[in-house]
């Protein structure tokens, strides 16, 4: 049976969100991101000559850097790092910079639960910051298993605690796309009702994890409204970006 959760929101409702661009002046794109107490901080510098165990003579590489609020690099905060460049990599034209490498460093502000959507969130925002080529954009969202089999979203640290299964979703905007003037399609792309990652913990069964992608797709929808608008408004960033 759902009901309403500690903090009085919906299964499905989703926590304040904020986003802002050019925060970081000395980069070359930033973007903070919140959804509740959780905020991150991403900043992009690049693309840059690629160096040697990063050359490709055909493709640009993205290298993400996790920096944690305290403390050292963890296990846990590795495997975000990867998730994170699989993610990014995904949706950035990597073909018009061959040889070159994009650097996204995300760094924790406060973590107050579903931390690794709001860096996913947080680092696309900042390379449209950066005005690095993309496909389209992408919005993520956390899906977590209650012992009571029912799905809530974007859960607080306190709730991750409790539940037994979790999804990260990325999905792509279906409205927004940034592509370089000119280039209007990109052959292969999933569609608006695809997905770019999916990412499981815990314990749930085939049945379980459809119950979160249709719960998941469905904020994705309200992710990429708020999204777009965010950076629809502050638009005027991109004159001070341009190379």
């Amino acid at each position: 049976m759902e009901s309403d959760r500690d903090d009085g929101r919906s299964p499905s409702q989703l926590r304040p969100l904020s986003c802002a661009r050019n925060v970081l002046h000395r980069a070359h794109g930033s973007a903070s991101w919140s959804q509740g107490d959780t905020k991150v901080l991403a900043a992009v510098y690049g693309p840059k000559a690629g160096t040697k165990k990063n050359e490709n003579p055909e493709k640009a590489c993205i290298e993400v850097i996790w920096k944690p609020k305290t403390g050292q690099i963890g296990k846990l905060e590795k495997e975000f790092e990867m998730i994170l460049k699989r993610t990014l990599q995904s949706i950035c034209i990597l073909t018009l910079n061959p040889n070159t490498t994009t650097s996204i460093i995300v760094q924790v502000v406060n973590d107050d639960g579903a931390l690794l959507v709001c860096a996913i969130n947080a680092a696309c925002a900042a390379l449209v910051d950066a005005g690095i080529p993309m496909k389209h954009l992408a919005v993520a969202i956390c899906c977590c298993l209650a012992e009571g089999g029912y799905v809530i979203l974007d859960p607080t640290k306190l709730e991750e605690q409790k539940m037994r299964g979790f999804a990260y979703l990325v999905f792509p905007n279906s409205v927004v796309s940034v592509l370089p003037e000119g280039l209007s399609h990109v052959e292969g792309e999933p569609m608006e009702h695809g997905i770019i990652t999916s990412v499981t913990h815990g314990v749930m069964s085939v049945e379980e994890y459809l119950k979160c992608l249709e719960r998941g797709r469905a904020a994705s929808t309200k992710l990429s409204d708020f999204l777009r608008r965010s950076l629809q408004s502050q638009l005027p960033s991109d004159s001070s970006k341009a190379a």
